[in-house]
Protein backbone atom coordinates (compact mmCIF):
# COMPACT_ATOMS: atom_id res chain seq x y z
CA UNK A 1 0.00 0.00 0.00
CA UNK A 2 0.99 3.39 -0.60
CA UNK A 3 2.06 6.33 2.29
CA UNK A 4 1.41 3.79 5.30
CA UNK A 5 5.14 3.71 5.71
CA UNK A 6 6.11 5.63 9.07
CA UNK A 7 2.90 6.17 9.81
CA UNK A 8 1.79 5.88 13.75
CA UNK A 9 -1.31 3.41 13.95
CA UNK A 10 -3.08 3.17 16.90
CA UNK A 11 -5.06 -0.93 16.81
CA UNK A 12 -7.94 -1.54 19.86
CA UNK A 13 -8.16 -5.11 20.57
CA UNK A 14 -4.50 -4.85 18.66
CA UNK A 15 -3.54 -8.34 20.53
CA UNK A 16 -5.89 -10.67 19.15
CA UNK A 17 -8.40 -11.95 16.12
CA UNK A 18 -8.83 -9.13 13.82
CA UNK A 19 -6.88 -6.78 15.62
CA UNK A 20 -3.94 -9.05 16.00
CA UNK A 21 -3.81 -9.29 12.33
CA UNK A 22 -4.58 -5.58 11.54
CA UNK A 23 -1.34 -4.78 13.84
CA UNK A 24 0.89 -7.28 11.84
CA UNK A 25 -0.23 -6.35 8.45
CA UNK A 26 0.11 -2.33 9.58
CA UNK A 27 4.06 -3.46 10.93
CA UNK A 28 4.73 -4.96 7.56
CA UNK A 29 3.55 -2.01 5.89
CA UNK A 30 6.35 0.03 7.79
CA UNK A 31 3.83 1.29 10.25
CA UNK A 32 4.59 2.34 13.96
CA UNK A 33 1.54 0.84 15.83
CA UNK A 34 0.42 0.69 19.15
CA UNK A 35 -2.18 -1.66 19.97
CA UNK A 36 -4.92 -0.57 22.80
CA UNK A 37 -5.92 -4.34 24.72
CA UNK A 38 -7.84 -4.88 28.17
CA UNK A 39 -6.43 -8.35 27.96
CA UNK A 40 -3.46 -8.53 30.74
CA UNK A 41 -1.97 -11.53 29.32
CA UNK A 42 -2.31 -10.33 25.62
CA UNK A 43 -0.77 -7.11 26.60
CA UNK A 44 2.28 -8.93 28.11
CA UNK A 45 3.10 -11.28 25.76
CA UNK A 46 1.98 -9.02 22.64
CA UNK A 47 5.85 -7.37 21.93
CA UNK A 48 7.02 -10.90 22.00
CA UNK A 49 4.00 -12.66 19.49
CA UNK A 50 4.12 -9.74 17.63
CA UNK A 51 7.30 -8.48 16.63
CA UNK A 52 7.22 -4.46 16.82
CA UNK A 53 4.07 -3.82 18.19
CA UNK A 54 3.94 -1.53 21.44
CA UNK A 55 0.98 -2.66 23.31
CA UNK A 56 -0.67 -0.59 26.37
CA UNK A 57 -3.66 -1.91 28.68
CA UNK A 58 -6.93 0.11 28.22
CA UNK A 59 -10.78 -0.81 28.87
CA UNK A 60 -12.04 1.42 25.91
CA UNK A 61 -15.22 2.27 27.42
CA UNK A 62 -13.59 4.38 30.47
CA UNK A 63 -12.83 7.37 29.07
CA UNK A 64 -9.95 8.20 31.62
CA UNK A 65 -8.07 5.16 30.13
CA UNK A 66 -8.47 6.29 26.74
CA UNK A 67 -6.81 9.38 27.39
CA UNK A 68 -4.41 8.00 29.22
CA UNK A 69 -3.52 5.53 26.55
CA UNK A 70 -3.42 8.35 23.95
CA UNK A 71 -1.39 10.79 26.04
CA UNK A 72 1.79 8.35 26.19
CA UNK A 73 1.46 9.05 21.76
CA UNK A 74 3.67 11.54 20.33
CA UNK A 75 0.80 11.43 17.87
CA UNK A 76 -1.27 9.25 15.83
CA UNK A 77 -2.22 9.66 11.80
CA UNK A 78 -4.49 6.35 11.86
CA UNK A 79 -6.79 4.89 14.43
CA UNK A 80 -7.94 1.54 14.19
CA UNK A 81 -11.22 1.16 16.76
CA UNK A 82 -11.54 -2.29 16.70
CA UNK A 83 -12.07 -3.48 20.30
CA UNK A 84 -15.47 -4.95 20.54
CA UNK A 85 -17.00 -8.10 23.17
CA UNK A 86 -20.24 -10.43 22.17
CA UNK A 87 -22.43 -12.02 24.21
CA UNK A 88 -24.73 -14.48 22.78
CA UNK A 89 -27.92 -14.72 24.40
CA UNK A 90 -32.15 -14.96 23.59
CA UNK A 91 -33.19 -11.27 23.55
CA UNK A 92 -35.42 -12.65 26.59
CA UNK A 93 -32.47 -13.64 28.54
CA UNK A 94 -30.20 -10.54 28.02
CA UNK A 95 -29.24 -9.19 31.36
CA UNK A 96 -28.97 -5.77 31.64
CA UNK A 97 -25.62 -5.71 33.01
CA UNK A 98 -24.32 -7.48 29.63
CA UNK A 99 -26.48 -5.31 27.56
CA UNK A 100 -24.40 -2.48 29.05
CA UNK A 101 -21.06 -3.47 29.05
CA UNK A 102 -21.48 -4.61 25.46
CA UNK A 103 -22.72 -1.25 24.40
CA UNK A 104 -20.20 0.45 26.51
CA UNK A 105 -17.32 -1.28 24.85
CA UNK A 106 -18.62 -1.26 21.19
CA UNK A 107 -19.98 1.80 20.74
CA UNK A 108 -19.18 4.00 24.03
CA UNK A 109 -15.78 2.89 23.53
CA UNK A 110 -15.69 3.79 19.98
CA UNK A 111 -16.66 6.54 20.23
CA UNK A 112 -14.02 7.31 23.27
CA UNK A 113 -11.07 6.20 21.28
CA UNK A 114 -12.89 8.33 18.17
CA UNK A 115 -13.03 11.43 19.56
CA UNK A 116 -9.78 11.71 21.42
CA UNK A 117 -7.98 10.65 18.41
CA UNK A 118 -9.70 12.84 15.95
CA UNK A 119 -9.06 15.61 18.06
CA UNK A 120 -5.28 15.26 17.40
CA UNK A 121 -5.28 14.65 13.92
CA UNK A 122 -7.65 17.38 13.33
CA UNK A 123 -5.02 19.82 15.26
CA UNK A 124 -1.92 18.21 13.64
CA UNK A 125 -3.81 18.65 9.89
CA UNK A 126 -4.92 15.35 9.12
CA UNK A 127 -5.31 11.49 9.60
CA UNK A 128 -7.71 8.51 9.34
CA UNK A 129 -10.04 6.77 11.75
CA UNK A 130 -11.50 3.18 10.91
CA UNK A 131 -14.38 1.36 12.61
CA UNK A 132 -14.88 -2.46 13.18
CA UNK A 133 -18.52 -2.66 12.58
CA UNK A 134 -20.38 -5.65 11.37
CA UNK A 135 -23.10 -7.22 8.87
CA UNK A 136 -24.82 -7.40 12.31
CA UNK A 137 -24.98 -3.91 12.37
CA UNK A 138 -26.91 -4.45 9.35
CA UNK A 139 -29.54 -6.85 9.74
CA UNK A 140 -30.82 -8.68 12.13
CA UNK A 141 -29.28 -11.67 13.70
CA UNK A 142 -31.02 -13.59 16.58
CA UNK A 143 -29.20 -13.83 19.80
CA UNK A 144 -26.96 -10.79 19.60
CA UNK A 145 -29.60 -7.83 20.28
CA UNK A 146 -27.01 -5.83 22.30
CA UNK A 147 -24.59 -6.37 19.45
CA UNK A 148 -26.44 -5.72 16.49
CA UNK A 149 -27.55 -2.31 18.18
CA UNK A 150 -24.11 -1.48 19.05
CA UNK A 151 -22.55 -2.24 15.63
CA UNK A 152 -25.72 -0.52 14.13
CA UNK A 153 -24.71 2.79 15.78
CA UNK A 154 -20.94 2.12 14.81
CA UNK A 155 -21.95 2.21 11.03
CA UNK A 156 -24.10 5.68 11.95
CA UNK A 157 -21.48 7.29 13.91
CA UNK A 158 -18.53 6.74 11.48
CA UNK A 159 -20.98 8.44 8.74
CA UNK A 160 -21.71 11.13 10.58
CA UNK A 161 -18.12 11.61 11.86
CA UNK A 162 -17.03 11.73 7.66
CA UNK A 163 -19.35 14.96 7.38
CA UNK A 164 -18.04 16.29 10.06
CA UNK A 165 -14.74 16.12 10.16
CA UNK A 166 -13.67 16.20 6.13
CA UNK A 167 -11.80 17.06 4.29
CA UNK A 168 -9.01 17.20 7.24
CA UNK A 169 -10.04 13.40 8.72
CA UNK A 170 -11.59 10.31 6.95
CA UNK A 171 -13.83 7.72 8.56
CA UNK A 172 -14.71 4.89 7.31
CA UNK A 173 -16.43 1.46 8.83
CA UNK A 174 -16.00 -1.97 7.89
CA UNK A 175 -18.50 -4.44 8.08
CA UNK A 176 -17.32 -8.21 8.27
CA UNK A 177 -19.43 -11.10 8.23
CA UNK A 178 -18.65 -14.47 9.87
CA UNK A 179 -14.68 -14.13 10.46
CA UNK A 180 -12.69 -17.27 11.96
CA UNK A 181 -11.93 -15.15 15.52
CA UNK A 182 -11.18 -16.98 18.78
CA UNK A 183 -13.89 -15.08 19.96
CA UNK A 184 -15.79 -17.14 17.01
CA UNK A 185 -14.73 -20.14 18.13
CA UNK A 186 -15.51 -19.75 21.72
CA UNK A 187 -19.20 -19.06 20.71
CA UNK A 188 -19.56 -21.59 17.91
CA UNK A 189 -19.44 -25.69 18.14
CA UNK A 190 -17.55 -27.11 14.98
CA UNK A 191 -21.21 -28.34 14.11
CA UNK A 192 -22.25 -24.88 13.84
CA UNK A 193 -19.73 -23.25 11.72
CA UNK A 194 -19.96 -25.75 9.50
CA UNK A 195 -24.15 -24.62 9.09
CA UNK A 196 -22.69 -20.79 8.75
CA UNK A 197 -20.11 -22.35 6.48
CA UNK A 198 -23.06 -23.57 4.11
CA UNK A 199 -25.18 -20.24 3.91
CA UNK A 200 -22.44 -18.34 2.56
CA UNK A 201 -21.50 -17.93 -0.77
CA UNK A 202 -18.36 -18.49 -0.58
CA UNK A 203 -18.02 -21.41 1.37
CA UNK A 204 -16.15 -20.42 4.23
CA UNK A 205 -15.59 -17.78 6.74
CA UNK A 206 -13.17 -15.05 6.14
CA UNK A 207 -9.47 -14.99 7.72
CA UNK A 208 -8.33 -12.01 9.76
CA UNK A 209 -5.87 -11.34 7.83
CA UNK A 210 -8.46 -10.69 5.21
CA UNK A 211 -10.15 -8.15 7.36
CA UNK A 212 -6.71 -6.68 7.74
CA UNK A 213 -5.51 -5.98 4.55
CA UNK A 214 -8.97 -3.76 3.44
CA UNK A 215 -8.23 -1.66 6.61
CA UNK A 216 -4.75 -1.25 5.13
CA UNK A 217 -5.76 -0.29 1.81
CA UNK A 218 -8.49 2.33 3.63
CA UNK A 219 -5.97 3.85 5.53
CA UNK A 220 -3.35 3.92 2.45
CA UNK A 221 -2.60 6.75 -0.47
CA UNK A 222 -4.82 4.42 -2.71
CA UNK A 223 -8.11 4.66 -0.40
CA UNK A 224 -7.35 7.87 -0.41
CA UNK A 225 -11.16 8.87 -1.48
CA UNK A 226 -13.08 7.26 0.95
CA UNK A 227 -15.18 8.59 3.31
CA UNK A 228 -18.46 7.80 4.77
CA UNK A 229 -17.98 4.47 3.19
CA UNK A 230 -19.40 1.33 4.66
CA UNK A 231 -17.95 -1.72 3.39
CA UNK A 232 -19.27 -5.11 3.92
CA UNK A 233 -16.80 -7.85 3.52
CA UNK A 234 -18.69 -10.93 3.87
CA UNK A 235 -18.21 -13.98 1.15
CA UNK A 236 -21.64 -12.80 -0.22
CA UNK A 237 -23.88 -13.63 2.79
CA UNK A 238 -26.17 -10.53 2.48
CA UNK A 239 -26.30 -10.76 -1.24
Amino acid sequence: MQGLEGKRVVVTGGTSGIGEATSRRFLAEGARVTALAVGEDEVASAAVRIPGLEAHRCDVADRGQVEAAFAKLEGVDVLVANAGISIRKPFLEIDPADWQRVLDVNLTGVFHCAQVAARRMHAAGGGVILMTASTNGLTGHEYYADYNAAKAGVILLARTMARELAPTVRVNAVCPGYVLTPMQEAEYSPEMLAQVNASIPLGRHASPDEIAALFAFLASDDGAYFTGAVITVDGGETA
